[in-house]
């Protein structure tokens, strides 16, 4: 399943044009907004989008057209951002969920267990093809009112290309999955069509129309003499892979929503099972991996997304976080370069399906962590919990498949079996299936802010940068001590070095201070920044910051404290008023000012930032200081 998250896409109509909306959620549950927030439904009936209200109330209620097409004002006194209830929303997904069952299965199975991803050891129920060679059948498809340019042999070249660059594309699909599995999988795809599809290209993103595309075009194939008897390459009597690209770009509603499922049909004495479906394009220069790769990550190896839909209410809440960002293919890292730079699977996902080996880093020494070297987990147990709750290190510095990444380093990741993308809660019982130790603390993947940012991962740290005391912590997730500390890590590049165990660094006083006679500039955003630069190894458990300044009206002042990290502590904001000269010893005792800088490496430039919002009020930073007793 492909998601969207507030992402801004252009939708076609039947009548009136192109509009631009943004779009929430995935095949199985999404809404759809105008640029400036109101709900959106598409009406048949008008064959255009509507202005959207509520039908019922509560937890039952449901979106109608009110009528009103977007080339209107909206109707008076329509609110924006409008939900349906969170009963509909889950029973709509429950029911798409079942619908991927085999029709024998469906009277058995709970559909509350459906709405968890990742029950089976982590995994999406389903055979799993991770090792030796897999065909898979890939069917072209176009529609009377949009033919496609586009070729067999231009799609073949995207899926099966030693040497595919082409749109500046990485490399093919099959080569993408041969390198993430170091070898294992040799995933090949024979390309058929395209054939022209019964119905104009907009009827199947319409509700009426839901579910006829996949059995339309495996009908044209069988038509075409396809043999789909080839496609078993186990014997198992079921087709491998089932992939269905459709003429023109993305469309982000029903039928041609990028997603995977399954469909059972008897075919030349084999039974078809998982399929995908995405889209070609308008031409072949708009053809890139990205998406296939994503999709056929779920169809093949049964990998989950690794973020939260959190709209759809598929696990009780109504939050929706990026997960692991793009920090992983099965996230939203399918999505970089436009898709034709799709970041790595992340080396959680890879050790679920068997491309790594183990190499248990919980005894304390020096260990190399490789980029590209996709066959290897840096791994440290929860010996109460083992194979099931875990910590793993990975080297993703901007290179390869992680040059797109918005941050380079040292990734440290919290990983639980039994979790859940959707629950980014970091609770005991609700926390994620796989985590990313956010280097600067700020959760921005679990609260939405954004898909990843520069400081995400671990650069060169000459202390520790990962312990119990840390921010954030290398804890359980029933809050009790990992013992899993990470000191000496280098900087990003081809390897990264770094060391686990505790620093013998507790308890020892690191201090240093500067007398600058600086003037503060007056009415300047950037203002003064000062800076000291303390050595040595261990974390923050102690401050103490003492700053003097003269300055005749300290109600005009900003000063802030910012650690190597990038951590920051807001010790004065304009307060005081007329209150000449601003004279501060602050200490990280309880309840304190300092208290965001407790736990951060100690090594690096320490700054102190002070601004001065009006004129004329002319202020001199002449001294400051800062002692840090270290811990571990």
């Amino acid at each position: 399943m492909s998601g969207v998250f507030g992402d801004t896409l252009t939708f076609s109509q039947e009548e009136g044009g192109d509009v631009e909306l943004v779009a929430f959620g995935d095949d199985k549950y999404a809404r759809y907004e105008t640029l400036d927030g109101y709900t959106v439904i598409y009406d048949p009936d008008r064959g255009a989008y509507a202005y959207a209200h509520t039908d019922g109330s509560g937890a039952e209620r449901r979106f109608v057209s009110s009528g009103v097409l977007l080339s209107e004002p909206p109707p008076e006194g329509l609110a924006r951002h409008l939900r349906e209830g969170q009963l509909y929303r889950r029973e709509v997904v429950k029911g798409r969920m079942m619908e991927m069952l085999p029709e024998e299965e469906r009277a058995e199975t709970d559909p509350e267990s459906l709405l968890t991803f990742g029950p089976v050891k982590g995994l999406l129920p389903g055979f799993t093809l991770t090792k030796g060679d897999v065909q898979g059948l890939t069917i072209l498809v176009d529609f009377p009112d949009t033919p496609t340019e586009v070729t067999v042999d231009d799609v073949s070249a995207l899926l099966n290309s030693p040497n595919f660059t082409a749109n500046g594309n990485r490399c093919s699909v099959k080569e993408y999955f041969r390198t993430m599995s170091t070898g294992r999988l040799r995933f090949t795809n024979t390309v058929v069509g395209p054939f022209r599809m019964s119905r104009p290209r907009l009827a199947y993103r319409l509700k009426r129309n839901r579910g006829k595309l996949v059995p339309e075009a495996l009908q044209a194939a069988v038509d075409a003499g396809v043999d789909f008897s080839r496609f078993d390459s186990l014997g198992r009597g079921v087709v491998d892979s089932v992939c269905i690209m459709y003429a023109g770009r993305t469309e982000f509603l029903e039928d041609l929503w990028p997603h995977n499922s399954r469909f059972p049909a008897e075919i030349d004495g084999v039974r078809t099972d998982f399929y995908t479906v995405t889209s070609i394009g308008d031409t072949a220069a708009d053809l890139s991996i990205g998406t296939f790769c994503h999709e056929s990550g779920h169809l093949l190896c049964r990998f989950p997304d690794l973020y939260d839909y959190g709209t759809i209410e598929r696990e009780g809440d109504d939050f929706t976080s990026a997960g692991m960002g793009t920090y992983c293919a099965m996230a939203g890292g399918d999505s970089l370069g436009d898709g034709f730079l799709p970041s790595a699977v992340c080396v959680y996902l890879r050790r679920l399906v068997g491309w790594t080996r183990d190499v248990d880093i919980s005894v304390p020494g020096s260990y190399e962590a490789k980029q590209g070297e996709y066959d290897k987990a840096l791994i440290y147990h929860n010996p109460q919990r083992r194979n099931v709750e875990y910590y793993l290190v990975e080297n993703r510095s901007r290179l390869g498949f992680d040059s797109r990444l918005t941050s380079s380093g040292l990734a440290v990741y919290h990983c639980d079996i039994k979790g859940s993308n959707e629950f980014q809660q970091g609770t005991q019982v609700h926390h994620y299936q796989c985590a990313l130790l956010q280097a600067d603390g700020h959760l921005d993947l679990e609260t939405g802010r954004n898909s990843g940012d520069g400081a995400d991962l671990y650069g060169p740290t000459a202390g520790t940068a990962v312990s119990h005391s840390s921010r954030p912590p290398s804890l359980w997730w029933d809050g009790s001590e990992s013992g899993l500390t990470i000191s000496r890590i280098s900087p990003p590049g081809e390897v990264i070095t770094f060391r686990t165990g505790e620093e013998s660094t507790a308890g020892r006083l690191v201090s240093g201070e500067s007398a600058p006679q600086a003037a503060i500039p007056e009415d300047d955003a950037g203002g003064l920044t000062d800076a000291i630069a303390l050595e040595g190894a261990g974390t923050v458990r102690e401050l103490t910051v003492t700053i003097d300044i003269e300055h005749r009206r300290i109600g005009d002042l900003r000063v802030v404290l910012l650690a190597p990290s990038g951590r920051r502590a807001l010790l004065h904001n304009r307060t005081g008023g007329d209150t000449k000269n601003l004279r501060l010893t602050l200490t990280s005792q309880p309840p304190s000012l300092l208290a965001p800088l407790v736990g951060d490496a100690v090594a690096g430039s320490w700054n102190l930032k002070i601004t001065d919002a009006v004129t004329p009020a002319a202020g001199t930073l002449r001294s400051w200081k800062i002692a840090i007793r270290t811990g571990t």
